[in-house]
């Protein structure tokens, strides 16, 4: 009787096996009135309500980053979406957070502790949007929203001096730990621009990871592309998105 042939990755040890494909993140800002947005940073309550609907009827569930990655570790999460929302906007809670509790969804906020009730002064066209201070951060965090960096000012780290680039990667970490008494795990890089100065910067620093916009060969767990989501985001042009980014990421060991 012949010996049963065993699968060509049995003996494998796991590092060995192929990696899996480059998670799905989808990349939000501002959820509110959108009718000056000459950035395309705003989605209503009600074009994100009918795109978390959207993902939920195909299956899947937002999640925060951590939580993605930390499935995928795992060998699962392929139900899983990272939602993310950059900059701190205080519309998070009043447009965003309600939805995202309906659904029982969860999402990674992205906050500037060096801007703390301030605004986006770094966009210089449309209106002033104002950002959470250290009470409205406490609350997401509260409410069991992942709390992460995208800095302390909003600034291109690929253009800063390695002291302003420790400063913006470093102290933001600092003080988003005293402001939650929560090490934040993840970053994310203003702009989407990033290095490979800024990915090694980001990694001393101590974060887990970071999110990106479209990093290329840089991609990896601190460097996750991530896909803009906006006001004219139908349910087909989601499909389409989703469709792009299995059709264009390579599997990559990490993540």
């Amino acid at each position: 009787m012949a010996a049963p042939v065993e699968s060509p990755l049995a003996d494998r040890p796991p590092a060995a096996r192929r990696p899996a494909p480059v998670p799905w993140v989808a990349m939000y800002h501002s959820v509110g009135d959108c009718s000056d947005d000459p950035y395309r940073i705003t989605v209503t309550p009600d074009r994100l309500e009918h795109q978390l609907t959207w993902l939920r009827r195909r299956g899947l569930r937002g999640v925060s980053v951590a939580e993605l990655l930390d499935a995928r570790a795992r060998g699962e999460g392929r139900d899983l979406v990272g939602l993310t929302f950059d900059d701190g906007y205080t519309d998070f809670l009043t447009g965003a957070l309600p939805l995202l509790r309906r659904f029982r969804f969860n999402a990674t906020l992205f906050v500037l502790p060096g801007r703390l009730g301030g605004d986006n002064a770094w966009d210089p066209l449309g209106p002033r949007k104002p950002l959470l201070d250290a009470d409205g951060i406490r609350r997401a965090a509260g409410e069991g929203v992942e709390i992460g960096s995208h800095g302390l000012t909003h600034v291109d780290l690929t253009r800063a001096d390695d002291t302003l680039l420790a400063a913006e990667v470093t102290e933001s970490r600092a003080r988003i730990a005293a402001l939650t008494g929560a090490e934040a795990d993840g970053f994310c890089y203003p702009y989407g621009t990033v290095d490979a100065r800024a990915v090694d910067a980001v990694r001393r620093a101590g974060y887990r990871y970071a999110c990106a916009i479209d990093p290329g060969p840089l991609t990896g767990p601190h460097a996750l592309p991530r896909a803009h989501v906006g006001q004219n985001d139908t349910a087909w042009r989601l499909h389409l998105k989703l469709r792009l980014h299995r059709w264009r990421r390579r599997p990559v060991e990490g993540v």
